[in-house]
């Protein structure tokens, strides 16, 4: 099969939106140009973007798909479904799932269900330690002989150092990456949202910087000592930022990401005591999120990430204390960073698309990132001149536990293509 895409746009280095067609036959990129008319074309579907910015497909190094074992909020089907409604291509699935894919055996049942199901491309996570519990190390040759893409014990922090700095030494040997949540259970004081102005206000326990903080600059020394590449999940606070930054000046191999929420949002943004915006790690201050922003433009945060975490609706429905962390994210993310960030000038476009595409292919080593002839129709298409409203009923997730539903975006997906294949439409396409 041959499609021809015509009437696209590609952001060039001078920030200009280029007119460009593309030839995808079978699962690669065969041509490129601004008038493949002239190509002798056979047997050939036409696609016409509608004048839309084409992108490499996004990468997104941090999604919880729930299955197996929690199915009722998320299913590796609707979670990649939900990816690529966003324009992601490429997902990479934290293993807090019950039973965790500690071992090789679980790891390549995990690995067959999701290459029965995922409608994008998935890499899995394996924990850093049997059971997510910070003592005993799962075996990481025979994790990644199974499939493993890096080893994460994401949902709760390694406590204990010593633990950590073998997991980093072995991950070294291994030629893999320790992705960690970052979080000193013994700071955490029983908090719900973070530790500032807002939380005294609505009488709720507030969850201090220095909780995340405090584990990230623990284990870049490790890092350090190690070798080991070490990349933190969802920084959230100006203080993490701080220690990143010190690391990489001192050549520390340490890389790191952001969630959307946490560039957009404050605990200003929260209007109750409502679980919505409920999520770990919490939306900190707005110096805080200015942090996070500086950090992404000084190249001390290398990429966005979504965290996406869906819920039930029941679960949700505890308030701030009795509901599970977290808020759903590939289906928004896109449109809220260009709509808030590139819009209003505050990031260029290729910056925006970089984060979600280069960088995380970069550091991870990942097919993507770019649009190249011979390389894997991975494609995003995006809508930058309409202007649309985040419903809940147009998520393709089973959750809509996020807080920007009402927000009116520009940059929705419209098509999404994974090895030449579409596997998601916005509406019919001329």
């Amino acid at each position: 099969m041959t499609i021809w895409i015509k009437n696209a746009r590609i952001v060039n280095h001078k920030e200009e939106l280029q007119p460009i067609e593309l030839l995808i036959h079978q699962d690669t990129i065969q041509a490129i140009g601004e008038n493949l008319a002239s190509l002798s074309l056979k047997a050939y579907e036409v696609i016409d973007a509608g004048g839309a910015l084409v992108t490499p497909g996004l990468i997104d190094v941090h999604v919880h798909l729930r299955e197996p074992g929690f199915s009722y909020k998320e299913t590796i089907k609707t979670g990649t479904m939900a990816a690529a409604r966003g324009g992601f291509t490429t997902v990479c699935a934290m293993p807090n799932v019950d039973p965790e894919p500690d071992t090789a055996e679980k790891m390549k049942q995990l690995q067959e269900k999701i290459a029965r199901d995922a409608v994008v491309n998935v890499k899995q996570y394996a924990p850093i330690t049997m059971g997510l519990r910070s003592e005993m190390l799962t075996n990481q040759t025979e994790l990644l002989a199974a499939g493993a893409f890096a080893f994460t014990n994401d949902g709760v922090g390694v406590q204990s150092a010593g633990t950590m700095y073998l997991a980093m030494k072995e991950a070294a040997k291994n030629k893999t990456t320790i992705v960690a949540h970052t979080e000193d259970d013994s700071l955490l004081f029983g908090g719900v949202m973070h530790e500032g102005k807002r939380n005294k206000e609505l009488g709720l326990p507030g969850i201090l910087a220095l909780t995340e903080a405090s584990q990230i600059a623990r284990d870049v020394l490790i890092s350090e000592a190690t070798g080991a590449h070490y990349h933190v999940c969802h920084v959230s606070t100006k203080e993490s930022v701080r220690v990143i930054r010190d690391a990489k000046r001192a050549g520390i191999l340490v890389t790191a990401e952001v969630t959307p929420h946490h560039l957009l949002l404050t605990e200003d943004d929260i209007p109750n005591d409502s679980s919505i915006y409920k999520m770990n790690p919490p939306l900190r201050g707005e110096e805080d999120r200015q942090s996070l922003i500086e950090g992404l433009l000084d190249g001390t945060i290398d990429m966005i990430a979504t965290d996406h975490a869906p819920h039930s609706k029941t679960e949700k429905m505890g308030g701030m204390i009795g509901s599970p962390f977290g808020i759903v994210g590939s289906e928004t993310a896109f449109s809220l960073l260009y709509t808030s960030l590139v819009e209003p000038g505050v990031v260029t476009l290729r910056q925006l698309i970089d984060w979600m595409t280069i960088k995380p292919a970069t550091v991870f080593k990942l097919e993507g990132g770019a649009i190249e002839i011979g390389q894997k129709a991975d494609l995003a298409f995006f809508d930058l001149a309409t202007t649309k409203e985040i419903l809940t009923e147009k998520f393709l997730s089973l959750a809509t536990n996020t807080p920007f539903i009402g927000w009116n975006v520009k940059g929705t997906t419209t098509m999404t293509f994974v090895s030449g294949k579409l596997v998601y439409k916005e509406g019919p396409i001329k």
